[in-house]
């Protein structure tokens, strides 16, 4: 059984999409439709940058979802494929759950696109700049981050808001508890622990206005009927449901991202090859969580040209 997997924010960088965009017209349609949906240039912002406007988590957003469409696109349309055909599962880290759900057929292109840039505003909006902070703990399994995390709150928001593999998982809260929590590392037995450069505290529950804009959003823009199943993010279980969908989407806004576990469930249910779309990100983590299965990552048009051979 396959997989297809998409990433989540941090995997973007300057010059995104640009040789796929160069090579192919359905990856270039793929940019302006997503450019006319959201009324701004983000793909020249992909290819340009500069760097800090990229990151910005409402350019970011939908940027990844973008890059991870077009490579798809490209795989179907020029490769002759269906994904619904070649996949048996979707799954996406954070803003990937979105990238899932649109190659699934359960949101248009110009609505994912459209969903994640309000989703970008609004996380960035929920807490004011400098009061919340997120930080990666390397070396630290979900036990220990979360001991880690019930000690270093003192009263204030410290969370696990994804559980990536084994070795990786990220904290999200208040900045003073974030804070916190790095100075205290070595004392759960952890070997690091690293502020991460983002705007906001994503899945926590600061995120809540967050949440509450996106279930406004569902009710304009609700998802149709999945081509492919879903394994959640804050389940780590697959669904197929449209109205669940939308219910987890809302939840996982201030929910846990639960990667490990969903590598885990995947294998479990018989998936033997993982293919990332769009990054490489995911398949260490899935590396480092499951045994015994085959990961690979298509980012550009030589790597479209190879795992067309394995389809």
């Amino acid at each position: 059984m396959r997989a297809f997997v998409f990433p989540g924010q941090g995997s973007q960088k300057v010059g995104m999409g640009l040789e796929l965009a160069e090579a192919s017209a359905v990856a270039r349609e793929v940019f302006e439709e997503v450019d006319d949906a959201l009324g701004q240039k983000l793909f020249q912002i992909m290819k340009e940058g500069p760097e800090d406007v990229l990151t910005l988590t409402e350019n970011a957003q939908p940027a990844i979802m973008a890059n991870a469409i077009a490579v798809l696109r490209v795989l179907e349309k020029e490769g002759g494929i269906t994904l619904a055909e070649k996949a048996d599962f979707v799954a996406g880290h954070s803003l990937g759950e979105y990238t899932a759900l649109c190659a699934a057929g359960a949101f248009s292109l110009a609505d994912t696109a459209r969903l994640l840039k309000l989703r970008g505003q609004s996380m960035q909006a929920a807490v004011p700049v400098g009061q919340g902070a997120m930080c990666a703990l390397l070396g630290a399994d979900i036990e220990k981050a979360t001991a880690l995390a019930e000690a270093a709150a003192e009263g204030e928001v410290c969370t696990v808001a994804n559980d990536n593999d084994p070795t990786q998982v990220v904290l999200s809260g208040h900045r003073a508890a974030i804070e916190r929590a790095v100075a205290m590392v070595k004392d759960h037995g952890i070997k690091r622990g690293v502020l991460l450069p983002v705007s906001a505290p994503f899945h926590c529950p600061l995120m809540q206005p967050a949440a509450d804009a996106m279930a406004e959003a569902f009710e304009k823009t609700p998802p149709s009927a999945l081509r492919i199943a879903l394994f959640a993010n804050v389940t780590a279980a697959v669904v197929t449901d449209p109205a669940e969908v939308k219910r987890l989407l809302v939840e996982q806004v201030t929910g846990r991202v639960r990667w490990r576990e969903s590598a885990i469930a995947m294998k479990d249910a018989g998936v033997e090859q993982f293919i990332e779309l769009g990054g490489k990100v995911l398949g260490p983590m899935i590396n480092r969580s499951v045994a015994d299965v085959s990961v690979t990552s298509v980012i550009g048009m030589a790597d479209i040209e190879a795992i067309l051979k394995e389809l």
